[in-house]
């Protein structure tokens, strides 16, 4: 039941953010009744903090894997930022707000996992592609990993990109390939536009 219970935390949490989503809500969701909750969490606070601690670890072994499966740094890299992103499709920009703000403890597990295992696994990439040649060896690595860090919460800004106008897709998708491509050597391009799926116009490296 506690598996069930955060399981539909988390997909409640993500798609209307944490303060509009009551003890309640999660109870009918899941035909029980509130006190059933309470016997495995003592507040929904606590729930938030589990659902953040075990998707920051589920992530965290996802990623794992993919530097695993590749020695080319490009792709590993395009398969990590893939999976952000799709983590980040249909989730509302109040999540991270309402963390931000209202919930220190969920959020400090976050900003852990993002500036602990995030930083540390992009800075790595970006030492390996300079070293293997699919990466600039004129940029800096310390602050291309710190900026690729900050652009997860800058998607979720609703000043700058308000949902009326924008996706949580869309914003992913360009700051992800902007951030890539940057980087690109011409033999970086060329795994670049392999990875890339047939019907995306592939991208023309100029050597000026």
């Amino acid at each position: 039941m506690k598996e069930r219970i955060l399981e539909e935390a988390e997909r409640l949490f993500w798609k209307y953010g944490v303060r509009s989503v009551t003890m309640e809500d999660i109870a009918r969701k899941l035909g029980i009744s509130k006190k059933t909750i309470y016997q495995h969490f003592s507040d929904k606070e606590q729930i938030l903090y589990q659902v953040i601690q075990d998707k920051a670890g589920k992530d965290q072994s996802a990623m794992e894997c993919m530097v695993i499966e590749t020695d080319n740094p490009v792709e590993e890299l395009m398969s990590v930022l893939t999976l952000m992103q799709k983590n980040a499709d249909g989730v509302s920009p109040n999540l991270l707000i309402d963390i931000k703000r209202y919930y220190p403890q969920a959020f400090a597990i976050f900003r852990q996992y993002k500036e602990g295992h995030i930083m540390r696994s992009l800075l790595e990439n970006i030492q390996k592609g300079i070293f293997q040649g699919v990466y600039r060896s004129d940029i800096k690595p310390t602050i291309l990993a710190r900026l690729r860090v900050e652009q997860i919460e800058l998607a979720f800004d609703n000043e700058i990109f308000p949902t009326d106008q924008f996706s949580m897709h869309d914003i992913q998708s360009e700051l992800i390939h902007h951030f890539v491509r940057g980087m690109l050597t011409e033999k970086g391009f060329e795994v670049y536009n392999q990875f890339l799926n047939k019907g995306v116009q592939p991208i023309i490296y100029e050597n000026k």
